[in-house]
């Protein structure tokens, strides 16, 4: 019993020695311990890592707007269409910015999209997305009052 004693004794003097040597830097010792720790959630094999998000702070008509820009842009560039990939995207960074000047850029950028001629089945997801950020920059065109956004 008594040697457990000193075996505790022992170890709370070298702890405090230890202590005592790191000294000022205990606090970023802890938060370095602190990182360390094992996240709390394993994520799935299955579970999609890529997360379409938009800016907090903007109209939910805008975030709409961005997301289906997103879309599009990933869609574009999958199928090697880079430079119109680049343009959507640069369009859309407007918006963040200067709302009207990016709807009307995106605008600029869909009438390109509009010319791209692909085989059937990619055809109809191009339209699809390219209707869908279409319906989506309309919207927002009315919202804010802007020039009317010509139906083709």
């Amino acid at each position: 019993m008594l040697e457990a004693l000193v075996l505790v004794v022992v170890c709370l003097l070298l702890l405090t020695g230890i202590l005592v040597m790191i000294g000022p830097n205990l606090s970023r010792v802890v938060k370095r311990l602190r990182s360390l720790r094992r996240p709390t959630s394993v994520p799935s094999v299955f579970q999609s890592q890529r997360r379409e998000a938009a800016t907090a702070g903007l109209n939910p008509k805008t975030q709409r707007v961005l997301v289906a820009a997103a879309r599009l842009a990933n869609w574009l560039r999958t199928h090697s269409h880079d430079d119109l990939s680049r343009e959507l995207r640069a369009a859309a960074a407007r918006i963040t910015t200067n709302e009207p000047v990016g709807l009307y850029a995106l605008q600029s950028v869909l009438r390109k999209i509009r010319a791209l001629n692909l085989e059937d089945a990619s055809q109809e997801r191009l339209k699809a997305l390219a209707n869908e950020l279409r319906t989506a920059v309309q919207d927002r065109f009315e919202q804010l009052e802007l020039l009317p956004f010509r139906r083709p």
